[in-house]
């Protein structure tokens, strides 16, 4: 009779595959008689014990033949099956949701997501709007022969005839220039030249413009020309005195011509390459976005230079 201490158990061999095996052999019973006991294939024993598992059927098929194998040979089928699975772990096999359950989604995800669509379209119809609006704008009108012969005519050079000068007002009359004691005997002509110019008056001598009375913001005081109060316009030109402005588009045609009166406007339209004349500059003050920027610096400027453009 063999000794029992010597015959092989479930932890034998180098996995439970040889195991079952070395068990069966030391009882003498063959595979067919195995199958018959489990009523498992023949071919299925052979594979389990050669640890073949891709010729077996699916995991919990080949879980219950080693059960049912090691229960035929009075072993214990659970800590055969425990053998197994630490030998053969499921690494791969991804975790099945439960039949029935569905996940809810957060419903902030979705509401952040329809309001940055919306967004997203309203910006795209204002931009695809605005084009549309830019192209479809028809250029201003023209000036009318007749005015544009009178701005011409006012700008032309010639003689000009001025009248008897006016008194000064009492209030605004200057004391005489101060003169150095003993300047006059040395030859010269007897006038300070390092004391300051007088306010308003130019080099020359002509009247100049005094920041102080320059308006801070543009307020309408006559009629306002130019492009309608429904189209946009950066630039405004305020006539100080009468002066005559012609406005040219980038092909050099006359889009506006007048002599203006004082307080009289001009909104210019916001097109490319349009350029303003002006008899005197410093007759007109300029506006943008309706802050006064002083007057015109040239008697021929581009408007889109004066609104900050290019």
């Amino acid at each position: 009779m063999a000794d029992d201490s010597y015959a092989p158990t479930l932890q034998y061999g180098g996995d439970i595959g040889q195991a079952l095996k070395a068990v069966r052999e030391s009882r003498n019973l063959s595979l067919d008689e195995l199958a018959d006991a489990t009523r498992i294939r023949r071919a299925y024993l052979a594979d389990l014990e050669a640890m073949r598992l891709d010729k077996l059927p699916s995991r919990p098929f080949t879980i219950g033949y080693i059960r049912a194998y090691a229960d035929a040979l009075g072993l214990d089928g659970e800590a055969a099956v425990e053998r197994f699975k630490a030998e053969e772990p499921v690494l791969d096999e991804p975790l099945r949701a439960p039949v029935g359950v569905t996940e809810p989604g957060d419903p902030r995800g979705v509401a952040i997501v329809a309001g940055v669509v919306v967004i997203l379209a309203a910006i795209v119809m204002w931009n695809v709007a605005q084009r549309a609006m830019n192209a479809n704008a028809p250029p201003p009108p023209t000036a009318s022969a007749k005015s544009t012969a009178q701005a011409l005519e006012a700008q032309k050079a010639g003689p000009v005839s001025l009248g008897a000068p006016l008194p000064a007002p009492v209030e605004s009359t200057t004391p005489p220039p101060y003169e150095t004691p003993g300047l006059a005997q040395a030859g010269e002509t007897g006038v300070n030249h390092s004391a300051p110019a007088k306010l308003g008056v130019k080099a020359d001598g002509e009247a100049a413009v005094d920041p102080a009375t320059l308006s801070p913001v543009f307020v309408p005081k006559g009629a306002v020309y130019g492009a309608p109060a429904g189209q946009p316009s950066a630039v405004t030109l305020q006539a100080l005195k009468s002066a005559s402005l012609i406005v040219r588009g980038a092909d050099g045609s006359i889009y506006f011509a007048r002599q203006f009166a004082p307080g009289e406007a001009y909104r210019a339209p916001q097109l490319s390459g349009v350029t303003a004349n002006v008899s005197e500059p410093d007759s007109f003050q300029v506006f943008v976005g309706g802050q006064s920027k002083g007057v015109l610096p040239a008697a021929q400027v581009s408007l889109n230079q004066l609104a900050g453009g290019p």
